[in-house]
């Protein structure tokens, strides 16, 4: 379960920073592409474990969730691809290997009480 080591990680990220300015950490923010390999129900699970005797305990992790977007050349657009499997347009069919958005792991925000 690597979901668990991201997770030990974020908490980590979140406990360091919410020290440093000095107030509680209420909700953790995080982009996450479809290309990750995370599965969102772990991570948060995860998240709830690792959180729970640190101090971010009680905070919670919002997943924002990043579908797979491609340029096709063939249309000459960002398309958003339908299958993880099969890297091609929805709209025209045509491979799109150009990978734009996907492959996010990305700590976008924390949510600070002082």
């Amino acid at each position: 379960m690597h979901e668990l080591s991201i997770a030990m990680s974020i908490v980590d990220i979140a406990t360091e920073e919410a020290a440093r300015l000095g107030g509680r950490v209420s909700a953790v923010h995080l982009r996450l592409g479809a290309l990750v390999g995370l599965v969102p129900e772990c991570l948060l699970t995860s998240f709830e474990m690792a959180s729970q005797d640190s101090p971010i305990a009680g905070s919670r992790l919002v997943i924002e969730e990043m579908p797979v977007m491609a340029f096709c050349p063939q249309c000459g657009g960002e398309r958003r691809i339908a299958s993880i499997q099969a890297l091609c347009c929805s709209e025209c069919g045509s491979p799109t290997p150009q990978v734009s958005q996907g492959r996010e792991l990305e700590l976008v925000g924390l949510e600070i009480e002082s």
